[in-house]
């Protein structure tokens, strides 16, 4: 097909608030270099990582939970997930999912056409599992919030489903991280999984993807959201942050705590875990700064894991689990590329249960 020279897109010109956003219809139109796909977008999710690296949350001068607002104490530094500046102007967007429709040098002519979700994480192919050389799409690189974007062809996968575009476009950033989290922790039959922040995009991936590998699962949600997350298939779902924790268990054996939440209820979902038991987290919405007893951590033997750089094999498994129907999207709404700020306003609000998604 002929590619325009010019696209619509939405460029972050710095970091700051939702103002930081600018919709331009004329952006240049990226062209793929060696080993990369052109991709005229069909939809793009959104992520905690794009709210968290727009405000600069990532940097150490900031201690709040994620709000989405602009932080007047954020170090350029350290502002992005990897610690080192973000360049500015950029398109965010990680979640990109699309038709390929040029290729660069060496890349697989026979993807033109096809459809692809592009898996989020730019790696060093001669050294994969390298996490010093890592980056992410729509950070370090321009993303999928744009009529056309650019990605590495051993990043993307095609993908052969009935699913929409929309649909999509939920999977890639939160259930890869959701895969990561539990390969990480080792989770499979036997374990008894305690998921906090249950209604959003990585804790609905983390409860079907826990699930798919035989373990059980305790979600937890606001109580209004507990319909929607019925639907994801939990063994028990529990209020938010109830006053007791341990009673509202009810005797739950805990051996495995997969967080994208921390904040003040952080200890006591440590204390929950069995003696032997795993922890790991991908996220801190609710406040990166909690109370940690070193006594809990090293008289019950437990492992901790932090997780961000999973391997290419989780992007993999997962385009795999949606082709064979194992899992399934949890769309929540979604809202024109031009309205991403009102699109980020309400994600930030967290009044929906799963991914809201944009489309060019």
């Amino acid at each position: 097909m002929n590619v325009p020279a010019t696209m619509k897109a939405m460029i972050l010109t710095g970091h700051g608030g939702l103002d930081k956003y600018e919709w331009h219809e004329d952006w240049p139109t990226p062209q793929p270099g060696p080993m990369e796909v052109l991709i005229k977008v069909g939809a793009c999710g959104l992520n905690n990582t794009d709210v968290n690296t727009r405000t600069g949350w990532y940097s150490k001068a900031v201690d709040e939970a994620t709000t989405g607002g602009a932080y007047s104490e954020v170090d350029d530094e350290d502002s992005t997930w990897g610690g080192a500046p973000l360049t500015f102007p950029r398109i965010q967007g990680a979640d990109a999912v699309g038709t390929v429709v040029a290729v660069g040098e060496g890349a697989d002519e026979s993807l033109i056409g096809k459809r692809v979700i592009v898996a989020g994480w730019l790696r060093d192919w001669n050294e994969p599992m390298n996490r010093n050389k890592a980056g992410y799409f729509g950070s370090e690189c321009d993303g999928g919030f744009a009529e056309y974007t650019k990605a590495d062809v051993r990043g993307v996968a095609a993908i052969e489903t009935d699913l929409s575009d929309a649909e999509l476009a939920t999977f890639s950033c939160s259930y890869v991280t959701a895969e990561g989290m539990l390969d990480r922790a080792g989770v499979g039959e036997g374990d008894t999984v305690l998921i906090p922040g249950a209604s959003g995009g990585v804790g609905g991936a983390l409860i079907q993807l826990s699930k798919l590998r035989g373990a059980r699962v305790i979600a937890m949600a606001s109580e209004a959201k507990h319909g929607d997350v019925a639907k994801l298939g939990p063994d028990r779902i529990l209020p938010r942050s109830p006053e007791n924790l341990r009673a509202e268990l009810k005797g739950e054996k805990i051996t495995v705590v997969a967080d994208v939440v921390g904040g003040s209820m952080w200890p006591k979902l440590i204390d929950m875990l069995e003696r032997g038991g795993r922890y790991t987290c991908s996220g801190a919405i609710a406040g990166p700064l909690v109370e940690f007893d070193l006594r809990t951590f090293y008289l019950r033997d437990l492992t901790f894991t932090g997780s961000t750089v999973n391997t290419p094999e989780n992007f993999f498994d997962v385009v795999k689990y949606i082709e064979n129907g194992q899992i399934r999207p949890a769309l929540a709404a979604t809202y024109p590329l031009a309205e991403l700020r009102e699109a980020q306003q309400a994600f930030i609000d967290k009044s929906h249960t799963g991914n809201i998604v944009v489309i060019p």
